[in-house]
């Protein structure tokens, strides 16, 4: 399946599980989807930035994509393909796709400045990977440092008719998706939009418009329930449930490697992978921080049955 400009709903951003020395847990990549296809997940995406992705070597990411690809069969697994280079990038794309990823994300280097710079760097990406393969603009300004308007989005959408789907993570954006869907408006081909940042925003961006989520959280089966309960216009249930894991998913989105570490922590507290390892160089947590995460659990547990879990 190849995908389009209808995709919507949940499309978890996977964290590359590892064991404690380093390793690739395969054991964890199984069960890891098993239970995004079990929580609702309409997609999924790999090799992301929050999956590890620059820590593993050409062989692991493909060998890794290929796992995932081969488990999620049923549902479109999008591929993160960000090189510094467009040969290593190329590789990547044309080999997941064989192996039956449903497209590629790409994200701009960060030595992009003007709009021109950028609209150029996506044209030259497409000519590069091929243009029959389906991707994703990743725009997150906050993390690769370049600013893409919305007027930017536009031109690389209409120069590009394999763009499909933009990853929103502009913070703040919920206007930037009121201006996108304007634009569909006046006439502008249109893409899907899931949205990013941990869903910080998610109760808002739906109701904006956006047609989802691509992004991690602990508890991805919460962020389906958001996209569900909105897209049926129980408005008020969304924004409660929402509103009790706030203060969970605040804390789960602490910059750098902080964040992944809270992520991963909750994970394993919920079996979903089978250790909080990251590979070096590496975040961790302390004790005090750990002692914070399970009484936000359990608070958030007062509301949603899924945060109670067993004692530590």
């Amino acid at each position: 399946m190849k995908l389009d400009n209808t995709a919507k709903g949940v499309f978890p951003i996977a964290p590359t599980p590892f064991h404690a020395d380093g390793r690739v847990d395969e054991a964890s990549v199984d069960r890891m989807t098993d239970f995004y296809l079990e929580c609702g997940s309409t997609g999924m995406t790999v090799l992301g930035v929050m999956g590890e992705a620059p820590k593993l070597d050409g062989t692991e990411s493909l060998a890794l994509a290929k796992q995932f690809i081969k488990r999620a069969s049923s549902i479109p697994v999008v591929v993160g393909v960000t090189a510094p280079g467009f040969a290593a990038m190329q590789t990547l794309a044309r080999a997941s796709m064989d192996a039956g990823a449903a497209g590629v994300m790409i994200a701009p280097p960060n030595t992009l400045r003007t709009d021109d710079q950028i609209v150029g760097y996506y044209r030259q990406a497409v000519e590069a990977i091929g243009s029959d393969i389906p991707f994703v603009v990743q725009d997150f300004p906050q993390t690769f440092s370049v600013v893409m308007t919305p007027g930017v989005l536009r031109r690389i959408i209409e120069e590009n008719s394999s763009c499909v789907m933009v990853k929103h993570e502009d913070w703040p954006g919920l206007e930037k998706i009121s201006a996108l869907r304007k634009f569909e408006k006046e006439g502008m081909r249109r893409v899907s939009i899931l949205c990013g940042n941990g869903g910080m925003f998610l109760d808002f961006e739906v109701e904006r418009g956006a047609d989802g989520a691509m992004t991690g959280y602990a508890f991805p089966d919460m962020l389906v329930d958001i996209v569900k309960l909105t897209q049926a216009g129980e408005r008020d249930k969304a924004h409660d449930l929402f509103d009790a894991h706030l203060p969970l998913l605040r804390y789960e989105q602490q910059q750098g490697t902080t964040g992944l570490a809270v992520r991963k922590y909750v994970m394993a507290r919920r079996g979903i992978i089978a250790s909080d390892a990251q590979r070096k160089p590496a975040g961790s947590i302390s004790a005090t921080a750990k002692a914070e995460v399970e009484y936000l659990l359990s608070r958030v547990a007062r509301v949603d049955p899924r945060a109670k879990l067993s004692p530590v």
